[in-house]
């Protein structure tokens, strides 16, 4: 069966790239506090971030015209560049190398973000959150286990700076996943799916966001996956500093490990029961679940101070909020859109998303510096109410 082939493969592929990207996550904000100073620290995640949004431009417009393979290639093979690019500016301590390099690096989430809307192409609507929420929980594997791996990866590289070194290893992960979609992603489920047209008409983003403005349902999904995405990388992004600024030099690394692989798994370990509840109770309700998660983890991750398990329950807590946004929010939004302009109006989505994430990742950097991590916790749960403003109103049953 074709369907259960790509999921499979896109599962595999996950795990892989997902190590890659949690490499960088979990020594980006050290790294660029080493080489650029606090205030600049939230910098790196932004730009990460927003070359990834930005990446969901020309990756889905290659996807409405030739399928899901060769955007999903060009996002992970631009996200090795970039940890190439971000291991060269340490070596040569080019703090202008290393944002670009960041950018370019977040090319690879942007294929990790789109390959759960592949999984979704030939599912059934019975079935379209329990897909989606499978190749999202597949990143748990390797994104749990990459942040453990930072601490002894970062001396096995003679010559680059301990920080630095993981960078090469999500290099590679990056180039091998776009290996495997170029050689096994076939057929294309968004071609089979009949997302191409004949005639091979270009949809521009201005028609698939008047696709999204007259649909409730994609509304609330592309709310739901901005800001469960905002709260989370303005608390994640920032957490591994604070653990800097109150443990020692020589634990830093190590509980950094421990609190953001146990944040990765709440992201992504229950993520099949968020898509079973999705399907079953219904998008809305799983949404609404994950606000109250997000706000929670604020609350106690906030008041942490120098408890660590606090802190990592606080963090396991943002992950699964952002999962029920992500997973609920997403299934609503590529429902609600038609066929014909799907992959360009999943790609708005995405860099919406990407956006805002930016956004948080830019300004928490700010905030910590001159107010410090308790202020950034709250003023993440304020950045809920519009979502729960959107997912209270009514919305029409999707048709299939």
């Amino acid at each position: 069966m074709v369907q259960a082939r790509t999921v499979r493969l896109l599962m595999l592929v996950e795990i892989i790239t997902g190590l890659g990207v949690a490499l960088g996550i979990s020594v980006g904000a050290l790294l660029t506090n080493d080489m650029a100073g606090t205030a600049l620290s939230g910098v790196a995640q932004s730009g990460a971030v927003i070359g990834g949004a930005l990446m969901a431009i020309p990756a889905s417009a290659l996807m409405q015209k030739s399928g899901r393979r060769p955007g999903l290639a060009l996002c992970y093979l631009v996200g090795a560049a970039g940890a190439a690019a971000v291991l060269t500016a340490a070596v040569l301590g080019s703090v202008p190398l290393l944002f670009l390099g960041f950018f370019l690096f977040g090319s690879g989430n942007a294929g990790k973000l789109a390959a759960r809307y592949a999984a979704v192409d030939l599912a059934t609507d019975e079935v379209r959150g329990r897909h989606l929420s499978m190749v999202v929980w597949a990143t748990t594997i390797g994104a749990v286990i990459g942040p453990n791996l930072a601490a002894p990866l970062g001396d096995s590289i003679q010559g680059v700076p301990t920080l630095a070194a993981p960078f090469a290893f999500a290099a590679v992960a990056f180039f091998v996943g776009a290996l495997l979609i170029l050689l096994f992603l076939r057929p294309d489920p968004l071609l089979l799916a009949g997302g191409k047209t004949p005639t091979r008409e270009k949809v521009s983003m201005r028609r698939a966001w008047e696709a999204v403005l007259v649909s409730p349902g994609a509304r609330i999904g592309i709310t739901a996956t901005s800001i469960g995405h905002l709260v989370m990388v303005a608390v994640m992004s920032m957490t591994p500093l604070y653990i800097g600024q109150t443990h020692s030099d020589a634990d830093t690394l190590r509980i950094v490990g421990f609190v953001i692989s146990a944040h990765i798994a709440g992201m992504y370990g229950l993520s099949p029961v968020v898509g079973w509840l999705t399907d079953r109770l219904g998008r809305k309700p799983v949404i609404l679940t994950g606000v109250g998660l997000l706000v929670t983890a604020c609350v106690i991750a906030g008041t942490s101070g120098h408890h660590t398990p606090q802190l990592t329950i606080g963090l396991i807590l943002l992950g699964l909020g952002w999962s029920c946004t992500m997973v609920a929010g997403s299934t609503l939004f590529t429902e609600s859109v038609p066929l014909e302009v799907k992959a360009r109006a999943q790609g708005l989505s995405d860099l919406a998303t990407g956006l805002t994430g930016a956004s948080a990742g830019l300004v928490s950097g700010l905030v910590v510096g001159f107010f410090g991590y308790q202020s950034l916790t709250i003023i993440a749960a304020i950045a809920t109410i519009p979502l729960i403003a959107v997912a209270l109103r009514p919305v029409p049953v999707p048709q299939s």
